[in-house]
């Protein structure tokens, strides 16, 4: 298969979808249509190359490094679905980090490491319902210390502090973000991504440090992690 046919259609179909949707629109008339494609198919055209673009080098890297076969692929219907699902919901963000979690997550499915069908379909609506700030909480909380470690920074001294606290340490963008930090915390918590319902109870030593995501989470930040993103 080549790199053409790869990016033709899986684009083709994402196009379609997207057409598709437009048309189903009650009410809307001719004119509405038009205006909408003026204003609107150009950049979505635009996504849709990038995107396409980027997925199919990727693939072909993997192909190339024996980790994939092509004409394996052409019969995983999970990873087919995968595919159709992460197009659709990339098409919708011009946020990188997002863009780049979703193709983790076909990459992550085309080398077989992925959950099952069901998992994969909730962890892209779920990736699809949360915003960057979601993820970056959700990644610090995973590891709290190698975060810091990793952005060369030093542990705040945490000593009966809470959660809130750290979290804002990390990233000084939420300091004044209480109820943005709140409304985050209780996403991940309904998403089971972590047991703590208190972001703001005092806790006994560097407790805070410790790693907060479930076996859930850590799976959720494994599918949407590649490091060829």
């Amino acid at each position: 298969m080549t790199d053409k046919t790869i990016k033709t259609t899986v684009g083709d179909v994402a196009h379609s979808l997207l057409k598709g949707g437009l048309g189903t629109i009650p009410i809307i008339g001719s004119l509405a249509t038009e205006i909408f494609t003026l204003i609107v198919t150009p950049p979505l055209e635009k996504r849709r190359a990038e995107w396409m673009n980027e997925i199919a080098e990727k693939l072909k890297e993997l192909e190339e490094n024996k980790t994939i076969d092509f004409k394996e692929l052409q019969i995983n219907e999970q990873f087919i679905d995968v595919v159709l699902q992460a197009t659709t919901l990339a098409l919708r963000t011009s946020e990188k980090e997002k863009i780049k979690a979703f193709q983790s997550a076909v990459l992550n499915t085309a080398s077989g490491e992925s959950p099952d069908r069901t998992i994969s379909q909730i962890f892209l609506n779920q990736l699809d319902s949360f915003t960057i700030w979601h993820i970056k909480v959700l990644k610090f909380i995973d590891s709290p210390r190698l975060w810091f470690q990793n952005a060369n920074m030093t542990p705040p001294n945490c000593m009966g502090d809470n959660i809130s606290s750290v979290i804002k340490e990390a990233f000084p963008e939420l300091k004044n973000q209480d109820e943005l930090l709140d409304l985050i915390w209780n996403d991940l918590y309904i998403a089971s991504f972590h047991r703590t319902s208190g972001i703001k109870i005092m806790m006994p030593g560097d407790e805070v440090l410790s790693e907060w995501t479930t076996p859930f989470g850590k799976q959720f930040i494994k599918f949407i992690t590649n490091d060829r993103t």
